[in-house]
């Protein structure tokens, strides 16, 4: 047990949650100096919200590779150089300052210029990125997640501006990229001297023309009497909002409109994120990270006027998480899906029996009957292996959600391996091949 879960398990959570910013900034100060600052003189890209951030950073990072420019990437999902991304396995998007500052140490001395860098509410927080010289602040979205740690929405919410207002100290661009269609939009504005905003609604670029197809959206935009025309291969109408948010970097760093159209169309797909699975079945597969509210109604308004069979939904909630949400989704889940599948997600030492009946709750109040349609399966693998053989037609649909990339699961006794991809693929070629007997 290390000095940090020893002093964690001997004060009280409110004293310990009150000092231990303090611990991570004299972490973070101390790991800074010994190493000389090693992101001094590289030009940062921060990107934060509350959903989106990842595919965003994605988005940002091989545009600007495409562009030419020597460029890393640190997400939840991967980070790397140009074209070399490793998988993250550490079970969390901004990594502790020791591994932060290792990874940037070593891009730093594979020569890159520029970061896109995943930063989260807990990391502006905890003090975990003081000394980075971020460029350009990008906000994707604020809505409604992490309350177990920040308490309040408008904590959460101001734990994300630190990113612009740190930004904004710096001597450098000083430049927001801002959802302007989020009702945070214009206290992030106020952090910052160069704000761009994007939208759908309002902003300074604003996306019209918007079509949603299977393989991905386009959409056209005029800013600076350019006129774009965005072809992005990432289904979904948050893609939209995604792609809109590495446009407008784009256009802060002199792209070219073909650079910001190729770039943008270069993104194929990030890891979990809408991914397809197929192994010869005939009905549809997706996995996806979706694991909030927020993006559980993006994602099912989206999905289900595409689906003209059934739409069978499998999900959980993470213990020692937000336990408001867990009804939440389960309502969401029940109004949107045909049968809801309820299973683990990182229970960590809650009972998993509990969270389950609180999402069945919000799932019941949507009008989901259970055993019926809507089904309690905790181990997560056989849960899987459950929605899948629920799937009897071509024109029936999969969700598997809140795992995505991820490559650990938390029980009570630690972090066990965990692969949903690789779990997925597996199950259905078991299925298949029993089906052929």
């Amino acid at each position: 047990m290390n000095i940090r879960s020893t002093v964690k398990r001997l004060l009280p959570k409110s004293l310990f949650r009150s000092i231990e910013p303090y611990g991570h900034l004299t972490e973070a100060v101390l790991y800074q100096s010994i190493n000389g600052f090693p992101a001094k003189g590289l030009k940062v890209i921060g990107v934060t919200g509350t959903n989106g951030k990842t595919t965003t950073c994605y988005l940002i990072q091989r545009m600007l590779h495409e562009a030419g420019f020597k460029v890393g990437l640190m997400t939840t999902v991967g980070y790397g150089v140009g074209s070399d991304i490793k998988p993250q396995i550490e079970h969390m998007t901004t990594v502790a300052v020791p591994e932060l500052i290792r990874r940037i140490k070593k891009m730093r001395e594979s020569g890159i210029e520029w970061l896109v860098l995943e930063t989260t509410s807990h990391a502006l927080a905890q003090h975990r990125v003081w000394g980075i010289p971020y460029e350009i602040a990008v906000m994707t979205n604020v809505t409604h997640e992490h309350l177990d740690y920040h308490g309040t929405f408008e904590r959460y919410r101001d734990a994300k501006r630190m990113l612009f207002k740190q930004t904004n100290r710096y001597n450098g661009m000083r430049s927001g990229v801002i959802n302007a269609d989020d009702p945070s939009a214009d206290l992030f504005q106020q952090d910052i001297a160069n704000p761009i905003l994007y939208g759908i609604k309002r902003g300074d670029f604003r996306a019209e023309a918007v079509k949603l197809t299977p393989g991905g959206v386009t959409y056209n935009l005029s800013y600076n009497h350019t006129d774009y025309s965005i072809k992005c291969r990432l289904p979904g109408s948050f893609n939209v909002y995604n792609s809109m948010a590495a446009v407008c970097v784009g256009q802060l760093l002199g792209l070219s409109k073909e650079q910001i159209e190729r770039g943008i169309a270069a993104l194929d797909s990030v890891e979990g994120r809408m991914t397809t699975i197929n192994e010869g079945q005939e009905f549809s597969v997706i996995v996806d990270f979706a694991h909030t509210p927020d993006s559980f109604e993006k994602l099912f308004t989206d999905i289900r006027p595409t689906v003209s069979g059934k739409l069978i939904v499998m999900f959980g909630s993470a213990g020692r998480r937000d336990e408001v949400k867990r009804a939440v989704q389960g309502r969401l889940a029940g109004q949107y899906a045909d049968e809801v599948i309820i299973t683990e997600e990182d229970d960590r030492d809650v009972d998993g029996l509990t969270i389950m009946d609180q999402i069945a709750q919000g799932a019941s109040d949507s009008g989901k009957v259970k055993d019926k349609n809507l089904f309690l399966v905790h181990d997560r693998k056989q849960a899987i292996k459950f929605a899948l053989k629920r799937a009897k037609h071509k024109n029936d649909t999969v969700l598997l959600l809140g795992k995505g990339h991820e490559k650990t699961i938390e029980r009570a006794d630690g972090e066990h391996p965990w692969n949903e991809i690789e779990t997925t693929k597996a199950a259905l070629r078991e299925l298949v091949n029993s089906n052929r007997e």
